[in-house]
């Protein structure tokens, strides 16, 4: 009995510096921000005064607060369903035996792992009126029949949004290729050989034993292209900080602004458990959409 508890207090010992640290940087300040979101404070009063519900009635009272939850909802629907269906697609092609494999899978994973800032701010050289997307467009005559010329696609309210969702999604298609790639590679092979035989083509094999087989992984793809679509915050920060005229405005601009531009923290954590719970809704959704009832081979 005494060995087994020397064991425990030798596990709890080792594990105590990690324990610690979550509890000072992880817990307690999950904790306080949930009291801070039912209460008033700001960095530059100490006092803090318990409201109740009001910051959770004040912030969808707000009109700049609704516009941004729209915003963040367009930028979850424009990217992750192009972000998926190309990373599936790149997969699929990766997955057949095509020469320097390797290095195409490189390739599409280097964007995944590079920093946002990196890719924020060369996309803003791409998207500025003499960048590269506007030779592209000059080059090949097309700016001229669009009517896009030498457009600022970061300055203008139609383009703006669109053109950082454009930029996400390249960004991150290759991380969800790997993963998609990977699943794909679990697949056994006798079903296929079972599926020719029986007379399948290429379509059937793919829609009746492929699919099917990437449901799992699918469903981790979209919960967490959902969480990092609603949590977008560099890209808008460094690109266009929610302009122009508030046409990129997302939840966490908003609670960004409301903490450390307006000072108001009790309104911050109350946006920021808003967005949590908006997060912990669909991912439910998600996975009673994409639950298996039975366990593939």
């Amino acid at each position: 009995m005494n060995a087994r508890v020397n064991k425990n207090f030798t596990n709890v010992l080792f594990l105590s510096p990690w324990l610690i640290l979550l509890m000072l940087f992880g817990l307690i300040p999950i904790f306080y921000s949930f009291y801070l979101s039912f209460s008033k404070y700001t960095l530059l009063n100490p006092h803090i005064e318990w409201v109740g519900l009001a910051n959770y009635l004040a912030i969808f009272k707000n009109e700049a607060f609704l516009d941004a939850l729209v915003h963040t909802f367009i930028f979850a629907l424009g990217t992750i369903p192009f972000t998926t269906i190309i990373a599936l697609g790149i997969a699929l092609l990766i997955n057949h035996k095509v020469p320097f494999k390797g290095l195409f899978r490189a390739g599409f994973f280097i964007p995944s792992v590079t920093s946002m800032v990196v890719i924020a701010i060369i996309f803003t050289y791409i998207y500025a009126p003499n960048g590269f997307l506007n030779h592209l467009l000059n080059g090949s005559g097309l700016a001229e029949g669009l009517n896009l010329k030498n457009v600022n696609w970061l300055m203008k309210t139609k383009t703006a949004l669109g053109s950082i969702m454009a930029m996400n999604v390249w960004a991150s298609f290759g991380y969800y290729a790997i993963l998609y790639l990977t699943a794909l590679q679990t697949v056994p092979e006798e079903l296929y050989e079972a599926a020719k035989l029986d007379g399948s083509n290429s379509l059937q094999s793919f829609l009746f034993i492929t699919l099917p087989h990437l449901k799992p992984m699918t469903l981790f793809i979209i919960v967490i292209n959902t969480i990092r679509s609603f949590q977008v915050f560099p890209e808008i920060y460094l690109m266009t900080k929610g302009g122009p005229m508030g046409a990129t405005t997302t939840v966490v601009w908003e609670l960004y602004k409301e903490g450390f531009m307006h000072f108001r923290m009790g309104r911050a954590s109350a946006i920021a458990y808003t967005l949590f719970l908006i997060i912990f809704v669909l991912a439910l959704l998600q996975m009673q959409l994409f639950k298996t009832d039975e366990q593939l081979v």
